[in-house]
């Protein structure tokens, strides 16, 4: 089985079960934005909840707004006075405790699993290099010790769980601020274009594509949230080299890769990526460097500045030596 395979036991399967009965087919629904409805709700306001959870009150309202997006439901009215729960609100918040309190005795309970065994809790992007995810399977196939659990979360829940403890590692698109992180850089990707392979060859010059060629297409983007001031910055590049990037909600998940492949070979999308992360590539699509090269995607590892783990450190430095076998 891959390093990356979940180990489900039959507790963490009930969980998955009890998730998708909540809210079937949305990844976005996890028990973090749960307990941020479930903190609104209670505390009956976005500043108390905010102060409660320790995350900004745009980050809550943005996880609010996104989730009765995807319900289809009002689940707040906000006034001047505060939030009031709506009865569909109601509904979703005695499921929501119940979720959560079941999450929380099924983490207790294999928490008493794990007691001798060392857990390193890592939270990946969807889009782990090669170079870092050989490194990954090197390091947990080499460490005796060390279980190495994978997560994926969005950019704000990642620094909630690194505050909290239920975090140990992060590699993220974004650098945090502050003195209770430390940070290092692992890599600086230069982004290429995913298109159409009739329009790659109609498009494509001595330095690749122009960014501004693709203006008659749309950007297949990923969710704001996940790294905001990376989709920020990407949203700016391309606003200056012609490309609308108001023509789709920012909230909405960027497609598996099989997706990906199957909207551009149509001729009328693009997405954005680096080399390594379009092999295997269809016949049908094609993926060109952008000319002159006008975005450089960082990827961070950033982990609590007071940790003293030699395990998370370990794991650091296979990832160090991958990102410099990588770019000699």
């Amino acid at each position: 089985m891959s390093v990356l395979s979940a180990e489900l036991t039959t507790a963490q399967s009930s969980v998955l079960r009890v998730a998708e009965h909540v809210y079937r087919g949305s990844s976005h629904f996890t028990p973090a934005k749960l307990e941020a409805f479930v903190a609104i709700a209670e505390e009956g306001g976005l500043s108390a909840a905010s102060r409660r959870l320790h995350v900004s009150q745009p980050a809550l309202s943005q996880t609010i707004n996104a989730l009765e997006r995807q319900l289809g439901i009002k689940l707040l009215e906000r006034s001047n006075t505060g939030v009031r729960t709506t009865s569909h609100g109601l509904t979703l918040l005695g499921e929501a405790r119940a979720f959560l309190a079941h999450h929380d005795r099924i983490l207790r309970r294999m928490a008493e699993h794990n007691r001798e065994r060392p857990v390193i809790n890592l939270c990946v992007p969807a889009e782990l290099s090669p170079a870092l995810l050989q490194a990954l399977a090197g390091y947990a196939a080499e460490s005796a010790s060390p279980h190495v659990r994978v997560r994926q979360l969005s950019l704000p829940e990642q620094f909630v769980a690194l505050r909290t403890g239920q975090l140990d590692l992060s590699v993220t698109l974004e650098r945090p601020n502050g003195p209770e992180f430390d940070t290092m850089l692992l890599k600086r990707d230069s982004l290429g274009v995913v298109v159409a392979s009739h329009v790659a060859d109609r498009l494509t010059g001595p330095g690749g594509i122009l960014l501004a060629d693709l203006s008659a297409l749309e950007w297949i983007r990923f969710a704001r949230p996940d790294s905001p001031n990376w989709y920020d910055e990407m949203t700016a590049v391309l606003r200056s080299h012609g490309i609308n990037v108001d023509n789709a909600d920012s909230d909405e998940l960027m497609p598996i890769t099989s997706i990906v492949f199957a909207a551009v070979s149509g001729g009328r999308s693009f997405a954005l990526a680096p080399e390594s992360w379009v092999s295997p590539i269809p016949d049908q699509v094609t993926w060109r460097p952008l000319a002159g090269q006008p975005l450089m995607r960082r990827t961070w590892a950033v982990w609590p500045a007071n940790s003293r783990r030699t395990d998370v450190a370990d794991l650091l430095a296979a990832f160090e030596a991958a990102s410099v076998a990588d770019h000699p």
